[in-house]
């Protein structure tokens, strides 16, 4: 029997959950894909690392048509999502990998890309594993190739700024849990009990358990840390009061 599963409509709440702690999280994407424009152009081989459910390949394909995308993650309930949104599509590829796992690139279908995007998951490592994946994405990416990652990049410096930011952003969150939008613990109950998704969520929490114990280094220590790694050139090209986006130029 064919499966009738309305997988757009999970990307759909995926998306609105995210908007609850980002709301500008559509101006960010938005800016990424200007970098992937301007540095590599609209038929770029992009790698979606830790794509979840492919929220960046979604985006890329819509606005560039002739892109191909390898989706890479381990979570097995939004790579199950991601397969059903694309299923079909001869543009995009999942991969099963573990960025912690040394030999994960072996799994993909491409030596080098153009472009490797990633936003609101590289969270989840440790610095020193993180600076491992940045080592490893300087081979990965081509040269004139481009790393961009877009996350929670935090200024310790500056803890008036942060209160005051995270006060006013937890005040909008509220208002939109007034509202109804689910939060991240309660999308996951929603998925735990969806027949289409419940096996995957099992085996993802039993995986990850509910949130990794990973840091959220200094827009700084990205950039000089991916310089470090091989690449040419890092900066910031894109800052909300929370978050930030680092691109890196092979």
């Amino acid at each position: 029997m064919a499966d009738v599963t309305d997988w757009n409509a999970w990307q759909a709440g995926w998306d609105r959950q995210q908007e609850w702690y980002m709301p500008d999280r559509e101006q960010r994407f938005g800016v990424m894909l200007d970098m992937v424009e301007a540095f590599v152009g609209p038929e770029a081989r992009v790698l979606d690392l830790a794509c979840g459910t492919g929220s960046i390949t979604s985006r890329l394909l819509r606005r560039f048509p002739r892109a191909t995308s390898t989706g890479v993650d381990l979570d097995p309930a939004l790579l199950t999502i991601a397969r059903g949104t694309f299923e079909g599509d001869a543009r995009v590829e999942f991969v099963t990998a573990d960025l912690m796992d040394p030999e994960w690139r072996g799994k993909l279908p491409y030596e080098s890309y153009d472009a490797v995007l990633t936003a609101t998951a590289l969270h989840w490592l440790r610095l020193g594993p993180l600076a491992t994946l940045y080592s490893q994405l300087g081979e990965l990416v081509r040269e004139g190739g481009v790393f961009i990652n877009a996350d929670r990049m935090k200024d310790t410096t500056t803890p008036r700024i942060n209160a005051a930011e995270r006060a006013l952003r937890h005040t909008g969150m509220e208002r939109a849990k007034a509202e109804g939008v689910l939060d991240w613990g309660q999308w996951w109950q929603v998925a735990a009990s969806a027949p289409e998704l419940a096996a995957a969520t099992a085996e993802r929490f039993a995986l990850f358990g509910e949130h990794a114990d990973g840091e959220t280094p200094s827009l700084d220590w990205h950039a000089s840390t991916l310089r470090a790694a091989g690449f040419g050139e890092a900066r910031g090209v894109w800052a909300s009061p929370s978050d930030s986006m680092v691109l890196a130029v092979k």
